[in-house]
């Protein structure tokens, strides 16, 4: 039997607390060698593109594959979202598929829960901290509830260049934090903040890396290609820079690989993988002046330590729906 589980089946039992507990385990295994992570393969039928991002985590036994669609006509021509994503689940015993789950509030649990474990290591440890989210989407909520996991806020802003947006972002997520959140008037209003998160789509910087002050935390989300960024040369340069995979931020992180090919930082300056930081093998944050930045890519090793979850404890609330395949 192979078990379906729906958008509100996964949210209904994946915390972001208990997500950011499997994404640390995730990111030991990619640190141990315990992790199995191919190259994500792409296809590009006409009108779209279709990504396939296997992954196996030997410790915590989770074997899976999210595949993920890109079509910019669907909403007009179909009624159906731009981006689309499933993760097949399988017994890495027996290599059954035991669970097709949808990928999309995966996703972006699974995202948020990355920067949320980056911010525990690399934020100063205070509490009253204040962050500073660029965009107001889905995915900047959950940097927020991720954030405010990790650490003890005070306060949020959010800027976001859709009025609508951002006021309904302060509307939620005020209220599901019990936080204080401020819509944010410009870019700049967002420096003062202690812990910045940008989750954008913009393809070009969101802000004067210069004006960030000393001690900031960046967990840099949005862009994932050689060609945009949302951090310019300034911060980069000025950061200890921190990736979720060296090879990927070397061969998709326009925020690393623009400075590296202008000849404005070497390849030295990637000081770690996250997972070298939570085990231990290179020091995260050293003092409360440096500047700490996380890069995020988005890895298949996210997604089957996720779906591992989603799928225990889906059985043991009894949800889904069982089908003979």
């Amino acid at each position: 039997m192979t078990m379906i589980l729906n958008r509100n089946d996964v949210a209904s039992v994946l915390s972001m607390k208990e997500c950011m507990e499997a994404m640390e385990k995730a990111f030991i295994e990619l640190a141990e060698g315990t992790a199995v992570l191919p190259l994500r393969t792409s296809i590009t039928p006409p009108g779209g593109l279709s990504l396939y991002m296997p992954a196996y985590l030997k410790a915590m036994g989770a074997l899976a594959c999210k595949v993920v669609t890109v079509y910019k006509n669907n909403p007009s021509e179909h009624q159906l979202p731009t981006t689309i994503g499933k993760v097949l689940l399988q017994d890495p015993m027996t290599g059954d598929v035991v669970c097709i789950m949808n990928g999309g509030y995966l996703t972006a649990m699974r995202t948020g829960a990355v920067s949320g474990v980056a911010t525990h290591y690399l934020a100063r440890k205070e509490s009253n901290l204040v962050a500073g989210i660029f965009g107001a989407g889905v995915q900047a909520r959950m940097q927020l509830r991720a954030v405010a996991e990790a650490r003890n806020l005070s306060k949020a802003y959010v800027f976001d260049i859709s009025d609508e947006a951002a006021v309904s972002f302060v509307k939620e997520m005020s209220s599901n934090l019990d936080l204080e959140i401020i819509r944010a008037k410009s870019p700049d209003d967002l420096l003062k903040a202690d812990i910045i998160c940008t989750a954008t789509s913009s393809p070009t910087p969101l802000f004067d890396g210069n004006k960030i002050k000393e001690g900031t935390h960046i967990n840099g989300i949005g862009s994932h290609s050689p060609n945009a960024r949302e951090l310019d040369t300034a911060i980069v340069k000025r950061s200890k820079f921190v990736g979720d995979s060296r090879e990927a931020c070397f061969k998709e992180a326009g925020d690393i690989m623009i400075p590296m090919n202008d000849g404005e930082i070497p390849a030295s300056h990637f000081y770690a993988e996250l997972g070298e930081i939570i085990t231990g093998k290179k020091a995260g944050r050293i003092n409360d002046r440096e500047i700490t930045l996380f890069k995020s890519n988005g890895l298949a090793i996210q997604d089957a330590a996720a779906a591992k979850l989603v799928y225990e404890k889906a059985v043991k609330a009894g949800i889904g729906i069982n089908v003979e395949i």
